[in-house]
């Protein structure tokens, strides 16, 4: 008798799974890689800052930030954001003072599927000869992992360099890591969210060209009962800190209220502000 080969029957053959991967995410932009973890720390305050928001319609924002402290006249700077395309982006964002132009930038930007590129003219002057330009680029490889770089290129008369930095993002579930290392130094964050109520980062900067290392501390306390919301840091050069934010319901009209002292140089100021919008 010839040898039997134990085939199984065609209708008990195993199938394959055909799910389909899903796509990869976008990034997002180079700018907004250690936002979750700067979101934690307050902003500084002092003087006195009014916020109007103002949405004129679907596909054409401004943002006028008016600006005023006892030891200066006061300030304008407005952004205006202008969406090109679906994916295509563009902004301007202009700073006056006494009615003169001290700054203005140029940004566009697109976003792929799973990509984000940006590009940033900075002060161009024609005449002059100088400019700042700023690239992004980030590509999501999985879809915790994003990596990418920055290219800086500034040129005026007698001067021209570039610096290159390359930068890593991975998002676990309560925690996110972000890297930026290049020639010009590092910054490192660490965001973590307790729960609901309470997130924590930590943030590393080590600037080459100063010699300088800063270390900080930041917590992000809410209160939803209250409509509050609680902001403090401590950091390595002997600063603390605090913010407290309150909504005034059912107004569109938020209140915040901000100290900070300098125990090394023995300084501190206060403010506060309102935004409305």
């Amino acid at each position: 008798m010839g040898n039997t080969l134990g085939l199984a029957p065609m209708g008990t053959l195993p199938r394959r799974s055909h799910r389909r991967e899903e796509p990869l995410p976008n990034p997002g932009s180079f700018d907004e890689l250690h936002r979750l973890c700067k979101d934690v720390f307050p902003a500084q305050m002092e003087g006195v800052k009014l916020v109007v928001n103002k949405v004129l319609s679907s596909h054409f924002q401004v943002f006028p930030t008016v600006v005023g402290d006892m030891d200066s006249s006061g300030s304008l700077n407005a952004q205006v954001f202008l969406l090109l395309a679906e994916r295509l982006r563009a902004k301007a964002v202009f700073q006056t003072q006494q009615a003169k132009f001290l700054t203005w930038q140029f940004d566009g930007e697109y976003r792929g599927d799973d990509y984000t590129a940006t590009l940033t003219l900075g002060n161009p002057d024609l005449i002059g000869e100088s400019v700042i330009m700023v690239a992004h680029f980030l590509q999501s490889i999985t879809h915790r992992l994003v990596l990418g770089g920055e290219l800086v290129y500034h040129r005026r008369p007698g001067e021209e360099g570039a610096i290159l930095t390359l930068a890593g993002k991975y998002s676990a579930v309560h925690w996110v890591a972000t890297l930026n290392v290049g020639s010009g130094g590092a910054h490192a964050s660490y965001y973590h969210k307790a729960n609901e109520q309470v997130q924590v980062g930590v943030e590393f900067e080590a600037n080459t060209r100063l010699q300088d290392t800063t270390f900080s501390f930041g917590y992000h306390l809410t209160l939803p009962q209250a409509d509050m919301v609680f902001r403090g840091l401590v950091d390595s050069n002997w600063c603390v800190g605090a913010v407290l934010e309150k909504k005034i319901r059912p107004l569109p009209v938020t209140l915040a209220l901000g100290a900070f002292l300098n125990h090394w140089r023995n300084r501190f100021h206060c403010g506060f502000s309102i935004t409305v919008g």
